[in-house]
């Protein structure tokens, strides 16, 4: 059954769920990632999807990076992982708007729709319910570009190449931004994990395309999605920032990667 609005239900757990306060987090980290560090505006970002007390700091300096495109974004093509409910290739919801305590965020139901027509996605709304790794995504979209659309997409697997041709015919121009949701390694120890994501950042800088695994990201499917499209169009991938929960806010004895990317 199609949904009409998608609830946001974890907000007041993975960020807050009060307006004035979610506001002045989001340009906290957002000030506190300072002036990208390349003046060229990316097409996309990969971003992670933790609670905010742990990866919203790395999040922010991805969101810094891509709000220099301004006004122009009218569109955010969301990609993430699927972590609670199985399915094969790439879902999309048919919901209209997507909560948040900011307002709500449209969704382009145009290319939502087209999406479906073409065969390359379908509706999975169980998937969306109570997925966490487009709905951490949505306060730094609607912060960053209040009157932009999303279009929401879900890899159930690693089917990347159908995922890349989600992104390839959405692509568009000025018009419209990427962000791919992932974190990085899982439950390491902190020199594992910094050896581990150094390798992952090295990865994404090459361009190598179905080489990151599920151990690496847990969004590797999108991140090689990405990463195709990247190559075939020219562009590069640089690391904005790579950290782990035990830099940020918890113990360092079992922590969670975090990095921040921009491609352009």
């Amino acid at each position: 059954m199609r949904m009409r609005s998608r609830a946001a239900v974890v907000a007041g757990m993975f960020y807050s769920d009060k307006p004035q306060e979610l506001a002045a987090t989001l340009k906290s980290y957002l000030a506190a990632a300072g002036p990208p560090k390349d003046a060229k505006p990316p097409k996309a970002i990969v971003a992670p999807h933790a609670g905010y007390i742990y990866s919203g700091p790395v999040a922010g300096t991805a969101y810094a990076s891509l709000a220099t495109r301004g006004s122009a974004v009218e569109r955010v093509l969301l990609v993430g992982p699927s972590h609670r409910v199985a399915f094969s290739g790439v879902g999309t919801s048919g919901a209209s708007e997507f909560e948040t305590p900011l307002g709500p965020v449209h969704v382009d139901r145009d290319a939502a729709n087209a999406l479906v027509d073409k065969g390359l996605a379908r509706e999975v709304e169980q998937a969306h319910k109570n997925e966490h790794s487009l709905e951490v995504q949505l306060p730094f979209i609607k912060h960053a570009f209040p009157d932009a659309r999303i279009v929401p997409i879900l890899a159930g697997d690693d089917d990347w190449q159908g995922v890349a041709k989600v992104m390839d015919l959405l692509w568009g121009g000025d018009e419209t931004a990427l962000v791919v949701s992932s974190d990085l390694s899982h439950y390491h120890d902190y020199a594992t994990a910094k050896k581990i994501d150094a390798g992952t950042a090295h990865d994404l800088e090459t361009l190598a395309a179905g080489q990151v695994d599920f151990e690496q990201a847990c969004g590797a499917t999108g991140v090689n999605a990405l990463l195709s499209l990247a190559a075939s169009k020219g562009m590069a991938c640089a690391t904005l920032d790579l950290r782990n929960s035990g830099d940020t806010a918890g113990p360092r004895d079992r922590v969670v990667g975090y990095g921040a990317f921009a491609v352009g």
